[in-house]
């Protein structure tokens, strides 16, 4: 998953704009991109994934004035992503029955570069994981976040964020193999 970049972290103190709209407009510009490619590996779809982002910014915007720190509005809006795109996949399970994507689907014909195109069969691959495993792979290698950290978000233990990882890893290595 390495074409994907981690998260950026906060823009040095004197960088970001004191003025509310200002600061939030700089944080999207800065991040927009990367929280909607963090969404999509979590909702399989740009256009949800869009919403969500767009959700996330428009609840710091709302939020600002009782950040206790500016400066960990990245975090905040990480983590509003991932929540938002998990109550989104909530919603869809709920309103109409979750179907994973058919991975057939999912290449894109003008993919020529062999590993653009290994690169998209490990997102679909990612896609195709267990609500569970896929959220935590995304959060330990798309933002780098520890087991512990992991465990804290998902409100599961450490020991449950390993076996999902493993369950995971194990899934994902015999997905890839298959494909070379």
């Amino acid at each position: 998953m390495s074409e994907h970049p981690g998260p950026q972290g906060p823009p040095p103190e004197a960088a970001l704009p004191t003025d509310r709209r200002a600061a939030v407009t700089a944080l999207f510009h800065a991040h927009h991109r990367r929280l909607v490619g963090l969404a999509g590996l979590l909702v399989d779809d740009r256009g949800s994934a869009e919403e969500v982002v767009q959700d996330a910014f428009e609840q710091l915007y709302r939020r600002w004035g009782s950040l206790r720190d500016p400066q960990a509005a990245v975090a905040y809006l990480d983590r509003s992503v991932v929540n938002g795109s998990r109550s989104w996949v909530r919603r869809r399970i709920t309103a109409r029955g979750y179907e994973p994507p058919d991975p057939g689907n999912a290449a894109s014909a003008e993919s020529s570069v062999l590993d653009r195109e290994r690169g998209s069969a490990l997102v679909d691959a990612v896609r195709t994981l267990p609500r569970r495993q896929r959220e935590v792979v995304v959060l330990r290698y798309f933002l780098d976040l520890s087991e512990a950290q992991i465990a804290d978000w998902l409100g599961i233990s450490a020991g449950s964020v390993k076996k999902h990882q493993s369950r995971a890893t194990e899934a994902l290595q015999q997905r890839m193999e298959a494909w070379a």
